[in-house]
């Protein structure tokens, strides 16, 4: 993929895999709008036919359902018995049901969905909160995706691995199940309010998918740019990701000290309205930092006093090489060196081929740039350009361990693999500012 020397690819592959499901609350199509009154909905219509069976049938046709569905998915039964519950406006022109016609009615009103079925890409990686299982030397990491499924909806999974001593990587077994969080509380269209959501704990983190769960989010959740960050000795892991209806966008922020338990909120200001943000992982000179595109072709620097509003940014980054002469952007949040901070950037060049490059910032003066590499350090090459969107690598974060950076990295939108790249080859290849 690369001409460089000191990057060196490991045999590992992550593909979508379209035997992973989650159900999926079915909505019936539209009622017309001139419907009478006392007229039925189509809701009314599936619920008077599951009433319409016999005590027996009934039991049988429940039966049938577990039988096919049991083993793909945990506690179907209470997923059943949930669904009813938010169809209960379906239900006022019918008497009480048994506990059998409530669970095949919530049966009937979801539908599995294979989230992950069309692409599995744009990782980023962060220090696993949990390093009790690492290897002698080495550490374990969680590296999050973005999953499209059919209509492109894009959704957030997980994996976790480990990087040994000499910065080999291998990922956990992935989880045959896969499941969506309970939701702390119902959520109104197009609320602003927070979001908190939680996982079984118990569950595997591969098995945990975050799916759209808002208005904003409706058509995805994409492109999550996790860090670690510090503040006064705590860590919390924050991600920046963008939002999108099938209309417009906006960036939010993901917030979780344990992967199990999560916050969702906005991010408000002139500065949070295009996509691609990325928080360093401490503040500098008291305030927090960000590295946006603003105007859809250069790289700038955001300060914030709350973390949530972006106002203003000072560009720091424009294209200046032939392979980012379209645009540039950032590859997720900056990794902190002796030297400054290292900054992975993506250029878009001819035929919008996207590529991967670095720089090299000021560690007090993130303003500054100290060096840039004048070539990209990945790309796609003919053995490795097909997929669901051609001629693009991409990453949302890499992770340093000891004198290398562990590179995750997405190969045309499809699958996504990993690199490593030894930091004093990487600064002395690269050109000074």
């Amino acid at each position: 993929m690369s001409p460089v020397t000191f990057l060196n690819r490991q045999a590992l592959y992550l593909r979508p895999d379209p035997a992973r499901v989650i159900v999926r609350p079915f909505r019936p199509a539209t009622e017309p709008k001139d419907l009478k009154p006392n007229e039925k909905t189509r809701a009314n219509h599936i619920v008077d036919r599951v009433l319409s069976l016999d005590a027996e049938s009934a039991v049988q046709q429940l039966k049938d359902v577990l039988h096919n569905f049991d083993g793909r998915h945990r506690n179907l039964l209470a997923g059943f018995d949930a669904r009813a519950t938010e169809m209960e406006e379906a239900f006022t022109d019918h008497a009480a049901f048994t506990p059998v016609q409530r669970q095949l009615i919530g049966a009937y009103f979801l539908h599995e969905y294979s989230f992950e079925s069309s692409a599995l890409f744009n990782p980023s990686i962060v220090v696993h909160p949990d390093q009790s299982l690492a290897p002698a030397g080495g550490l374990r990491f969680i590296l999050s995706l973005r999953a499209v499924g059919e209509g492109h909806v894009s959704s957030l999974t997980f994996r976790a691995g480990t990087i040994s001593r000499d910065g080999s990587v291998a990922i956990d077994p992935t989880a045959r199940l896969a499941s969506m969080p309970r939701l702390n509380a119902p959520i109104p269209p197009f609320s602003d309010e927070p979001v908190e959501f939680a996982f079984n704990a118990g569950e595997d983190i591969s098995e945990r998918v975050i799916f759209p769960m808002t208005s904003f989010q409706s058509n995805g959740i994409e492109d999550a740019r996790f860090v670690r960050f510090e503040d006064e000795g705590k860590h919390t892991y924050y991600a920046t990701y963008t939002a999108y209806d099938g209309r417009g966008i906006r960036s939010e922020l993901l917030e979780t000290d344990d992967f199990v338990s999560f916050r969702m909120r906005a991010l408000r200001g002139s500065a949070a309205r295009n996509k691609g943000m990325a928080l360093f992982p401490r503040k500098i000179g008291g305030r927090y930092a960000m590295i946006g595109r603003q105007d859809n072709e250069n790289l700038y620097l955001i300060y914030s006093d709350d973390l949530l509003t972006w106002e203003g940014g000072e560009p720091i980054l424009k294209p200046e090489w032939p392979w980012e002469f379209v645009q540039i952007g950032n590859c997720g949040s900056p990794i902190e060196l002796d030297e400054g901070w290292l900054l992975f950037t993506h250029g878009v060049g001819p035929v919008r081929r996207y590529a991967i490059g670095a720089a090299l910032l000021d560690k007090h003066d993130p303003t500054r740039v100290l060096a840039r590499s004048r070539e990209p350090l990945v790309y796609p090459d003919p053995s490795q350009r097909e997929g669901y969107v051609p001629n693009v690598v991409y990453t949302c974060g890499a992770i340093r361990h000891g004198a290398r950076i562990v590179l995750p990295y997405a190969v045309s939108d499809t699958f996504s693999n990993f690199a490593t790249i030894k930091i004093a080859a990487l600064l002395e290849a690269m050109e000074p500012a």
